[in-house]
């Protein structure tokens, strides 16, 4: 059975230069970066290349990158490491729940949080953050691209809303890395998370840009790695290839790669809104990054959709992976003002480097008569065709 898969936004495959330039790592390149030996100097000269690379996609210094284990880490480090009782921290409705549940942690330990809502688009409203800041305001954290629907915020002017009120800024960079560009001094950010296996690096490494300057409480104790702001011996292989991949991705946005992606989502988006009834797009009039849509598919159930799609041969989703299975609704959707039955009926098709315009042929042969045959199982639909007609 042919498969394609759409759900690069819950993680994408390593490419093939991405894992070449990963492999020696694992076998006759194997020191210790922290040796001072030529196995460890090898090792350290390989790390130091990598943090040169990602530094060079975020648009800061070299010194400023962190390498982490992934997005959560990231995000996670970008909040302890800032906020404590007594501290006042702002966020949005539609975050991550890295970021979400790591500010509810923070909220029974005594801070302040402040959830900002989003509007119909799915955007946060600057002057929604600006209103929120109080005098014990620590940190304000807001991402960049959402996950379920690709919405990007408006960063920039949230950075100058931060600078102003001297008020530390951290962005989930994580599904906008190697899709937009990003220039975290253009933002005004001081902290900025990514994650690896977002943009074609293995699972289970990441970067947090941390601005110089910027006081970091580290969550892990032990050797000084890192510049004692992340304990623990690196994990060379996974930087290796994040470096790789930074560099790959930086390509990408000057070569017309993601602009390639971005036509190939445009095609799947206008084909099914013109074929499929009673669809639509969850935050349509926003800016988004090039790989990602989000449709609903009002009288279904958007887990059933997902799994006769796969059971076809395509890979979509529902929405973030990490809140597969859940019994409510997104938070994202519900968020922006979607009733639960139209959330749950919503399905997420993003798209990787590695996708073709024959990955888009197939898709668009499969989605209508899906659609078309699960309603017909639907007693709503089956009433409002009957009235209808």
């Amino acid at each position: 059975m042919r498969r394609v898969y759409f759900d690069n936004n819950a993680t994408t495959p390593v490419l093939p230069e991405v894992f070449e330039a990963m492999r020696p790592y694992f076998g006759e390149q194997f020191g210790n970066a922290s040796s001072i030996h030529h196995h460890g100097q090898e090792t350290r000269a390989a790390v130091e290349r990598a943090r040169e690379s990602v530094a060079a996609l975020l648009g800061c210094r070299a010194s400023e990158i962190v390498f982490t284990s992934g997005g959560t880490e990231g995000d996670n480090l970008a909040i302890f490491g800032l906020a404590k009782a007594g501290d006042h921290v702002v966020t949005s409705t539609l975050e991550h729940h890295a970021v979400l549940n790591a500010c509810k942690h923070l909220e029974g330990a005594g801070c302040e949080i402040t959830f900002v809502p989003v509007d119909g688009r799915g955007l946060v409203d600057p002057d929604d953050v600006r209103r929120a800041l109080r005098p014990n305001t620590k940190l304000i954290t807001v991402m960049m691209a959402n996950n379920e629907t690709g919405v990007r915020q408006p960063v920039e002017e949230i950075g100058r809303i931060a600078a102003e009120a001297d008020v530390y800024f951290h962005s989930d960079g994580v599904q906008a890395a190697g899709k937009v560009p990003i220039d975290v001094a253009r933002i005004g950010c001081d902290l900025l998370s990514i994650s690896g296996h977002k943009m074609h690096a293995p699972q289970g490494v990441g970067a947090l840009y941390v601005r110089k300057g910027t006081l970091l409480q580290p969550m892990l104790y032990g050797g000084s790695h890192e510049r004692s702001r992340r304990a623990g011996t690196e994990n060379v292989p996974g930087i290796v290839a994040l470096g790789k991949a930074a560099e790959l991705a930086r390509e990408g946005l000057a070569d017309g790669s993601v602009a390639r992606i971005a036509a190939l989502r445009d095609r799947i988006e206008q084909t099914i809104l013109e074929s499929v009834e009673a669809t639509g797009v969850n935050g349509a009039d926003a800016p988004r990054v090039p790989n990602t849509v989000n449709i609903h598919f009002d009288y279904i159930e958007g887990e059933a959709l997902v799994i006769a799609l796969d059971l076809k041969g395509l890979a979509v989703s529902t929405g973030a992976a990490c809140s597969s299975g859940a019994i409510e609704p997104s938070h994202v959707l519900t968020a922006m003002g979607l009733t639960p039955d139209r959330a749950r009926a919503s399905l997420r098709f993003s798209l990787g480097k590695q996708n073709t315009a024959e990955d888009v042929d197939f898709a668009l042969q499969l989605v209508p008569s899906t659609v078309a045959r699960l309603r017909e199982l639907s007693p709503v639909y089956n009433r409002k065709q009957a009235i209808s007609s």
